[in-house]
């Protein structure tokens, strides 16, 4: 009885995961849409563009509010709220499942190579079953509001993606998405893990002010690891849609390599903020649902 009640000590029931992962997701996702909306149009720049592509999310949030008002910068915002409700509750649901697995009996901890593998699956999973289809309906939303206009909600937008390209047309960039996720939740899930497993070693606290610190070094380190899976992602998923290949040809053509990290210093800024507030969400959750479903 004793080894199994050591065990239980570190575990978090299923449920509880998945309802935190979830909540924490829908709450990042709609503090930092501003900034993913500003990433996302200057990734869909083409090269005739590029000297005047801002590094700066500030003057492009600034300018669409100004030219089309506050509601414009919203757009395909209610895709991706849903998306990382799902996303994220089914990312910490597998991620604690996984760590669950392989964890130190005796400490809770994983090794630094198990905390990552352990994130890659999560990505994968999370990919799959809800990322791909909702980072498309976001995307197509977006650049469709910069052009065409043919999209009067996520709704709507999926009718006509489905009716004009099936249900593979959900699946646009899904390599990309794929690619993305898994390196993305691997690095970021693994070094929040060997962080926090690193303070608990040490006897440190955990906080709001260390889950924030922890989650906005992940989100760096993420940031800077798996920009060009993000790009490639982007393109494929714009309003028309392309392949991954079309994606990554369309890239170079339009910036060379260097293209492959537009976006980067927008991208850092929320995923910075993102992955802090996610965390720190994600551990008050927890820490309220725990009680109640022991």
């Amino acid at each position: 009885m004793a080894p199994d009640s050591k065990i239980d000590e570190f575990q978090t029931p299923k449920i509880v995961s998945f309802l935190s992962g979830g909540i924490a997701g829908g709450v990042e996702a709609t503090i930092t849409y501003p900034l993913e909306f500003a990433k996302v149009v200057v990734q869909l720049q083409a090269k005739a563009n590029a000297k005047h592509v801002p590094r700066n999310p500030l003057p492009v949030i600034s300018h669409v509010v100004h030219e089309e008002g506050l509601r414009a910068l919203y757009k395909g915002c209610s895709a991706l709220i849903v998306g990382s409700i799902a996303k994220d509750g089914v990312r910490f649901l597998c991620f604690d499942s996984i760590k669950e697995a392989f964890q130190d009996p005796h400490t809770g901890t994983l090794t630094p190579s198990r905390s990552i593998l352990a994130g890659m699956v999560s990505g994968v999973v999370s990919s799959t079953f809800a990322s791909t289809p909702t980072e498309r309906i976001k995307t197509a939303l977006i650049d469709d509001a910069r052009h065409e206009n043919r999209f009067r909600s996520p709704l709507h937008a999926c009718r006509v993606i489905y009716s004009e390209s099936g249900f593979l047309g959900l699946y646009r960039g899904f390599l990309g998405t794929t690619l993305r996720q898994s390196c993305a939740t691997g690095v970021r899930m693994g070094t929040y893990n060997i962080l926090k497993d690193y303070e608990k070693r040490k006897d440190i606290t955990q906080s709001v002010t260390t889950n924030f610190v922890n989650g906005a070094v992940a989100g760096t380190i993420t940031t800077l690891a798996t920009q060009p899976f993000d790009t490639v992602k982007t393109r494929a998923q714009s309003a028309r849609g392309a392949s991954t290949v079309e994606a990554f040809t369309s890239i170079v053509a339009d910036g060379g390599v260097r293209g492959f990290w537009r976006g980067t210093s927008m991208r850092l800024g929320r995923t910075m903020l993102s992955a802090g507030i996610l965390f720190t969400v994600y551990e008050r959750i927890v820490t309220i649902l725990q009680p109640v479903f022991r």
